[in-house]
C-alpha cells in the first residue's frame, strides 16, 4: 500500500469518528433532561401495641377554617418547631368553629399525639386533604397547648405515615 493511499484511508476512518462523535454529542445534547421522581413525604407504616411514635416521626398537614389570613401557616410553624414534619398547608374546603383533626380512627398513636398538642381539638371523620395527620384550625383556636407532648405508646396495632427518612 503506498503512502499517499495509507494517508487518504487514514484521514476517512478520522473523519467518519468525527462524524460518528458529533452526531453522539448532538443526539445527547438535544435530549431532554431526566425528569425527578418526587420523594414521597411519608409512608404508612404498621406499629405494635406498644411502639413509641416520636413527633419527628408524624407528618401534619394544617388547614385553616377560619376567617383568620396566614393561620394555617403559623400553626404549621409552630407544629415543626415543635418537632413534626411539615405537610400540607391550605385552606379548609369547610369552615370550622373548633380545632378539628380529621381522621377514621381516634386511637391511632399519631392522630393522639398530634391532638395533645391542641387545647379541645376533636377527632371528627374527614377527607384526607394532605399527607399525614390532617388538621384544622377553627375560628376560636388561639395556640397550642404549652405542654409540649413528645411521644406516645400505640395502645393497638395501627398504620400511620411516618415521615420520610425518621428512624
Amino acid at each position: 500500500m503506498s503512502a499517499g493511499l495509507r494517508s487518504a484511508l487514514t484521514l476517512a476512518v478520522l473523519a467518519l469518528l468525527v462524524l460518528v462523535g458529533a452526531l453522539w454529542g448532538w443526539a445527547a445534547f438535544t435530549e431532554p433532561f431526566p425528569e425527578d421522581e418526587p420523594v414521597a413525604i411519608c409512608e404508612d407504616t404498621s406499629v405494635d401495641a406498644g411502639a413509641e411514635v416520636r413527633r419527628d416521626q408524624v407528618v401534619v398537614s394544617v388547614y385553616n377554617g377560619s376567617g383568620r389570613s396566614g393561620l394555617a401557616g403559623s400553626t404549621s410553624a409552630e407544629l415543626v418547631e415543635r418537632g413534626f414534619v411539615a405537610g400540607g398547608v391550605g385552606d379548609s374546603p369547610k369552615p370550622a368553629a373548633t380545632t378539628q383533626i380529621w381522621a377514621d380512627d381516634a386511637t391511632n398513636p399519631a392522630v393522639q399525639l398530634v391532638r395533645q398538642q391542641f387545647k379541645k381539638a376533636k377527632v371528627v371523620p374527614g377527607d384526607a386533604l394532605g399527607d399525614g395527620v390532617v388538621v384544622v384550625v377553627g375560628e376560636k383556636f388561639k395556640a397550642l397547648r404549652t405542654k409540649q407532648v413528645e411521644s406516645v405508646v400505640a395502645e393497638a396495632p395501627a398504620t400511620y405515615c411516618r415521615a420520610t427518612g425518621a428512624e
